[in-house]
């Protein structure tokens, strides 16, 4: 198994150009399933989540091929030879995200088997939304042994959903499903996130009308199942990925470029570095962070989409570590997601938790030491803290970093950072 030994760093400097995004790539990998003609994708990171779907696209008969390279990702997917419809639990165990499959192979074939999925220990998130969605549009769902069945035998029919509350993947699954259904299907209160966005963008450039894309309400005109001519497309920049580096640049008090960069879609994390005392000098593809000579405390509320995202939650933790005072982050959409915490203060972080809010002293001394990751944004978060440790720390568990992660090590190298990966 890898680990990360990390030393303390001096200042960063150079450019990171930033990969495709792992969460807008794993729904358009699914959404191949809904194309008559072979699907081109670029820009896909390489991680261990697209691999992973890859494989289960491959397992259900469609043909995948890579090609991985430093400036040029692609993989091309044929769903043509696509026969099987089972998504089996030894990969669907792997990722949450395969549950992404749900929504077309239904509205393909009229019928599937998707494991109940696994991943990340971060908290609840349950498929119920999806399956109630799913429900709505005509069909019947079973759980029976760890396997969602579904069948759809008048095929799936457009109608009105109301999430109950603001799901990213379901509004993704509902989103294919409804593509390929019979009659217009309106989503209200859906996610608005910019790899929800591409999606519907793309889906609607291949013939399926939606309006009110980037908006909480989603309307969809579906094909009848009428399979799709998808052109060949680019990901969208990792806006995750994008927000770590930039906390690495603020927590080393470095100045660093990130290349191949959409600051729109990264304004609540800009807002907050900001707050911090960091400057930024922005273009239509660049971010230049400029580092503050003090880290300010802040506060922050996680929330969907424009807000504060979760998943840059622990990285913002781990810079509050290094502020100039007391900072109070609140975690309002997913229960565990402070696993990291423990992990911290085995550094030295001085941080109480209460319940779903963590208040942190900062301006502490950090130490390396061995830590463990338990998630994958608790694993930046800790490599974040190595950064500015004295001494050496080894992190562990990295398996969950390589899931979202196209080569951390090598692109914190080639700023200055002391960074290697070894064998335990």
């Amino acid at each position: 198994m890898d680990y990360l030994q990390i030393k303390k760093a001096s200042p960063l400097h150079g450019e990171i150009k930033i990969s495709g995004a792992k969460n807008a790539s794993l729904p358009l990998i699914a959404m191949a399933i809904l194309a008559k003609n072979s699907v081109e994708i670029r820009n896909l990171p390489n991680v261990a989540d697209i691999k992973t779907l890859l494989k289960l696209l491959s397992n259900l008969g469609a043909k995948c091929s890579s090609a991985w390279a430093e400036n040029n990702n692609v993989t091309t997917i044929d769903t043509s030879s696509l026969t099987q419809t089972k998504a089996t639990y030894d990969i669907v165990r792997t990722m949450r995200a395969s549950i992404l499959v749900l929504g077309p192979i239904l509205a393909r074939f009229g019928h599937c088997e998707v494991s109940l999925p696994g991943g990340c220990a971060i908290g609840q998130r349950p498929v119920d939304l999806h399956l109630k969605a799913l429900e709505q549009m005509g069909a019947v769902i079973n759980i029976e042994a760890g396997y969602i069945h579904a069948i759809a035998p008048n095929g799936l029919k457009g109608c009105d959903i109301i999430f109950d509350k603001i799901t990213v993947t379901g509004t993704a699954n509902i989103v294919m499903a409804a593509a390929l259904a019979d009659g217009i299907t309106t989503i209200t209160n859906a996610a608005r996130e910019p790899e929800v966005v591409q999606l519907c963008e793309i889906l609607n450039a291949s013939g399926v009308q939606i309006d009110g894309i980037a908006t909480a309400v989603l309307k969809i005109h579906g094909t009848n199942g009428r399979l799709l001519h998808i052109e060949p497309f680019s990901i969208i920049p990792d806006r995750i990925e994008a927000g770590t580096y930039l906390c690495a640049a603020a927590i080393t008090r470095s100045e660093l470029t990130l290349t191949d960069v959409n600051a729109g879609h990264l304004g609540a994390v800009i807002s907050k570095l900001q707050e911090m005392g960091s400057k930024f000098t922005i273009t239509d593809n660049t971010i230049t962070i400029h580092p503050s000579e003090v880290i300010k405390p802040v506060k922050i509320v996680t929330q969907e989409y424009p807000a504060f995202p979760t998943d840059m939650q622990a990285q913002f933790l781990a810079l509050a570590t290094q502020a100039d005072g007391t900072s109070i982050i609140e975690e309002r959409l997913f229960e565990n997601r402070f696993m990291h915490v423990s992990e911290l203060q085995r550094m030295g972080a001085n941080i109480s938790l209460n319940g779903h809010v963590a208040t942190i002293n900062g301006g502490t001394k950090l130490s390396g030491t061995d830590v463990m990751a338990t998630d994958l944004r608790a694993s930046s978060a800790l490599v974040l803290a190595a950064l500015v440790a004295d001494g050496i720390t080894d992190v562990h568990r990295i398996y969950h970093l390589d899931r979202g992660y196209d080569s951390l090590e090598q692109k914190l190298q080639n700023v200055g950072a002391d960074i290697k990966r070894l064998k335990e």
